[in-house]
């Protein structure tokens, strides 16, 4: 027999291995989902009365399309009382994410996905509310007044944000070899979760899943949600949550799933806390002589790399327990290019980015998006990493990383001389101070800054240094004193500039303007949402249609000056527009509308919700006419 034929069936075997073992996960998988509804049928006390609680606080997110310093579709609205349900429609009193469907993954600023991530992990977005009391959850209700079907997790937190000192039974310890990295932490546990679904209707719902039982009470609560699937904006008004305040005793009839039995959870293993034991699987002191490496040890290095790509972190620390051979592949730094841990971050900590260190050395792109939280990571344990694994970053993804501090910022500008992309979207803790050391990332072409608290002349500095920059997010970055100044810098410094988001920027005016669409000509996306100061009466909005022939996506949210002037100025100028939101406009007619579809054969969205001259017969005479766009016509009951 020919040596080939021993090396495709130990292929093929490897293979058959990992498809028996999915399907074992999704077989257990769907057991546990077949069990939810016998969880919580747990019995209580008659004394162990059912306490019934809205949220008290929200305590941090991701995004949300409100702004800053009012309470009009922001998150904060989720805390207390119903504002709106049981009724339906577009409300400012509710809470509403930034995006929606798969829109803002087709333009020009959105960045290509990690390689690596879990197929079970499809969160977009978060929410954390804390409630008064902790109890032990029976039920948790989401009050949804539009567009509902987002939310795909719901996860409860051991610890209590009102209380210091956390009680011993809800605390679990991680130890690293270092005796200084040895800290008490919270842990989080799933109640439900589920792929994202699309729902068949726009109307308010109270949505009631099955929750699991977990062993400890809580008062912190975390929604994720996914919103690809939605046809607009999602907007959640209330979270209420039922509990008890004595641990319930399970029905003997109860059989109990366990989530921690799921292997492939990206939260949760048997020990209770996944990236221990990947630490664990990583560190050389556990791997014990395995057997023989059979036929491996024959094919080529580069064919066994090509395989072991295609698995997961946890994956890959699991197979390097089998043999020294696929232990030397698994730790190999070519693994770990692409690094993306958002979807382990409720049990990232110190230990494991130092366990990881080692086999981080060429780490190109590394995503820590979320991680980090409530200690789980130190200013100290960061700082060491990147020392040792940020040579060669190239993209660095922080969105909603809160122990970021000044101390950070700098070791990432000393550390990461070669970083194109930085993502500090809703860091909404770091000081105003910190940013001033993104000026020495002089080869930056992305940056995001939304939700910060950069200041003016930090940004200033950034720019006049940063003239390599391609893509710039601004947006709802309250404490920047004169966007016209800003943009007067990005047009003199950002030749090269292709996407800029100002969303929900206070006082930039036609001056501004004028020195982005004279500065910027490749500009392909705008967002201007929100930006009360311009109107169209001074001419900004032609003078961005005629000097930015290359605008793809141009969002003019809630700017009721927009004239048909101005829609017959892009009909006529920006040919290659696929995206474009006049929302809240009173001076737009279905005429000059038409004229924009027929010129603009790329067109795929136009939102005119709220657009006083264009009511839902001129929306459905336009949607018969242009099949191919997706009209938006929002509503209050």
């Amino acid at each position: 027999m020919s040596p080939v034929f021993p090396m495709l069936t130990v292929l093929t075997m490897f293979y058959y291995i990992c498809l028996r073992r999915r399907a074992r996960t999704a077989t257990r998988g769907e057991m546990m989902n077949s069990h939810r509804t016998v969880e919580s049928n747990s019995r209580t006390s008659p004394l162990n009365a059912e306490v019934v609680q809205y949220a008290k606080e929200v305590v941090d997110f991701s995004s949300h399309y409100g702004s800053e310093n009012s309470m009009s579709y922001t998150m904060w609205n989720l805390a207390g009382v119903p504002n709106v349900f049981p009724s339906s429609g577009d409300f400012t009193q509710t809470a509403v994410f930034r995006t929606y469907g798969t829109w803002w993954d087709q333009c020009p600023s959105a960045s290509l996905p990690f390689k690596r991530t879990p197929p079970n992990f499809q969160s977009q977005d978060y929410v954390e509310l804390t409630f008064e009391q902790q109890v032990y959850p029976t039920a948790v209700y989401v009050l949804e007044t539009y567009h509902p079907g987002a939310v795909i997790r719901i996860l409860a937190c051991s610890a209590n944000p009102y209380s210091p000192n956390p009680p011993a039974e809800v605390r679990f310890k991680r130890f690293s070899c270092l005796s200084h990295l040895s800290t008490w932490y919270y842990r989080w546990e799933i109640l439900w979760s589920e792929r994202p679904t699309k729902v068949n209707a726009s109307q308010a719902r109270q949505f009631k899943p099955c929750i699991k039982q977990i062993n400890f009470p809580t008062n912190l609560i975390r929604l994720e949600v996914n919103s690809s699937l939605l046809d607009y904006y999602t907007e959640l008004d209330a979270v209420v949550l039922h509990g008890v305040k004595d641990k319930p005793v399970l029905s003997p009839k109860t059989s109990l799933i366990d989530m921690n039995d799921i292997e492939d959870d990206a939260y949760e293993e048997k020990d209770g806390c996944e990236m221990d034991n990947l630490n664990k699987k990583f560190s050389s002191a556990v791997l014990r002589e395995g057997p023989n490496n059979g036929y491996f040890d024959k094919l080529p290095y580069e064919l066994i790399q090509l395989i072991l790509n295609h698995l997961t972190l946890p994956d890959l620390c699991r197979l390097a327990q089998t043999c020294k051979l696929l232990s030397q592949h698994c730790c190999d730094p070519l693994q770990y290019i692409h690094l993306n841990l958002q979807p382990y971050w409720a049990k990232l900590n110190d230990t494991s980015l130092e366990f990881l260190q080692a086999r981080c050395t060429l780490v190109q792109w590394l995503n820590l998006s979320w991680t980090g939280n409530r200690g789980f990571i130190s200013v100290t344990g960061f700082s060491r990493f990147l020392k040792v694994c940020g040579s060669e970053l190239v993209r660095l993804e922080l969105s909603c990383s809160h122990f970021l501090n000044e101390t950070c910022l700098e070791v990432i500008s000393e550390m990461c001389p070669n970083l194109q992309a930085l993502n500090l979207s809703s860091c909404d803790k770091l000081p105003p101070q910190a940013f001033n050391h993104i000026a020495k990332l002089c080869s930056l072409k992305r940056l995001v800054l939304y939700r910060t608290k950069v200041e003016q002349t930090a940004l200033l500095s950034i720019l006049n240094f940063c003239s390599e920059l391609q893509h710039l997010s601004l947006g709802s970055c309250v404490l920047i004193e004169d966007y016209d100044v800003i943009a007067s810098m990005i047009g003199a410094k950002c030749k090269k500039l292709r996407t800029l988001d100002l969303w929900r920027c206070k006082n930039i005016t036609e001056n501004g303007i004028a020195e982005l669409a004279s500065g910027c000509p490749l500009l392909e996306e705008l967002d201007l949402g929100w930006c009360p100061t311009l109107q169209s009466s001074t001419g900004c909005f032609t003078r961005l249609a005629r000097q930015l022939p290359n605008l793809q996506k141009l969002f003019l949210t809630a700017n009721r000056s927009v004239c048909d002037t101005d829609i017959e100025e892009l009909a006529c100028n920006c040919t290659k527009l696929q995206q474009l939101d006049i929302l809240g406009t009173r001076m737009v007619s279905p005429a000059s509308l038409r004229k924009l579809l027929e010129s603009c054969k790329n067109l795929s969205l136009l939102d005119v919700s709220f657009c006083s001259q264009i009511d839902n017969r001129a929306v459905l005479e336009l949607n018969a006419s242009f099949p191919k766009v997706f009209i938006k016509k929002s509503f209050t009951q």
